[in-house]
């Protein structure tokens, strides 16, 4: 959820350079900013939708927020082996679990090595 801050800084020194296909809103500043070294150049930043965590933004955006690229990438120049984004599936229920995970029935075949457990009352 973006805060009063972020809307009054964004209405004041933002300007808005696109949208992804989530609704996410991608800003820049209007004015250079002076970093270390003399170099200079415009802050950018995202308005997520409620919800939203920071994994979500697609790539071609990812890489224009970081100042990889001077634009995004447009969809209609992804490469066919780009697939679309799919969230960390960790701790749902969608979570891969290995076969004799307890998640995944917890039987597995017995080991062939020569470990045996050790009993403390031995």
């Amino acid at each position: 959820m973006t805060t009063l801050g972020t809307r009054l800084h964004t209405m004041f020194k933002g300007r808005l350079v696109g949208k992804d296909a989530g609704g996410r809103s991608y800003y820049e500043s209007r004015k250079l900013n002076r970093l270390g070294g003399g170099e200079q150049r415009r802050e950018r930043w995202v308005i997520y939708n409620k919800g939203d965590d920071p994994s979500v933004v697609p790539p071609e955006w990812w890489v224009w927020l970081h100042h990889g690229a001077d634009a995004p990438l447009p969809a209609s120049k992804r490469h066919p082996w780009q697939t679309e984004y799919h969230a960390n599936p960790t701790g749902t229920a969608t979570a891969y679990h290995p076969q004799g995970s307890d998640y995944a029935g917890g039987k597995r075949a017995k080991a062939t090595g020569d470990y045996e457990s050790w009993s403390p009352g031995e």
